[in-house]
């Protein structure tokens, strides 16, 4: 935990032998028999030694976009519960809301207290929200202050209407999430090759939505974790369980809820 990895050694038979790390700025090593790997794939093969010219080309090409949020509590929402539905403080119902209005810079912003109850120290009397940017790392999102974004932030929910006036905020919270997205432009098209690739080192296993670089969900991200486990625990050397996970054309969420119910 809190370790960077800056090293992922192969061996003679194309295998990883250790793995180099950094922590509390000391460098230090860590042998294993399986590597399980979510980290970004651009990162995981940038950091091995030996790999050839083509795939490490492909993976140094993948693109990503990046996040910022910043999470709002405020006394009050305003915006009217018009279903039928019951909520603490007939506030909206809603968990996500994509917002499409060019005059604000926010793609979407969330209600932490239609999440989990359990997310909000005051639940009758306040709202956290989360608002939600899409951005590249080192861009002018990315790069202003905290005070600043929170402030912009909160300026665009008075445009939105979410509130009428600062007075109205009560606290913030800003957070920087880099390669939260993987995208699927520039080399991505080989990305078929970087999996062969990726598939001759015995003993590594890519899982999770950076390891995959597919934008999965967290149910299909872990879905490829239970896969390697299964490999891991039977000595399988094929892979493609844990890569075909949700690379069906199409995958309807509702669909999946209604054969639930």
């Amino acid at each position: 935990m809190n370790a960077e990895v800056v090293g992922i050694h192969k061996n003679a038979e194309n295998a990883i032998d250790y793995l180099e790390y950094i922590k509390d700025g000391e460098r230090r090593r860590e042998n294993g028999d399986i590597v399980i790997s979510s980290m970004p794939i651009k990162d995981l093969v940038a950091g091995m030694n030996d790999v050839p010219e083509e795939p490490a080309k492909i993976a140094a090409g993948l693109p990503y976009r990046d996040y910022m949020t910043v999470g709002v509590l405020i006394n009050h929402l305003h915006l009217e519960n018009k279903t039928n539905k019951k909520t603490v403080g007939n506030i909206v119902p809603d968990n996500w809301v994509y917002v499409h209005d060019r005059t604000v810079k926010m793609g979407r912003f969330q209600i932490y207290n239609n999440w989990s109850p359990y997310m909000v120290k005051d639940l009758e009397h306040t709202v956290w929200m989360g608002l939600e940017y899409f951005c590249s790392e080192g861009d002018s999102l990315w790069s202003m202050t905290d005070d600043d974004f929170a402030h912009m932030g909160i300026k665009e929910m008075i445009t939105l209407g979410l509130i009428e006036s600062e007075s109205e905020v009560l606290d913030y919270h800003v957070e920087r999430v880099k390669k939260a997205y993987p995208a699927y432009f520039d080399t991505y098209d080989h990305m078929d090759e970087l999996r062969d690739y990726l598939n001759t080192i015995p003993n590594l296993f890519c899982v999770g939505r950076n390891g995959q670089h597919r934008y999965n969900n967290i149910d299909h991200s872990m879905c490829t974790s239970f896969e390697a486990v299964k490999d891991i625990r039977s000595g399988s050397r094929d892979r493609s369980n844990v890569w075909n996970v949700n690379t069906e054309k199409e995958y309807h969420e509702e669909d999946k809820k209604n054969e639930i119910e």
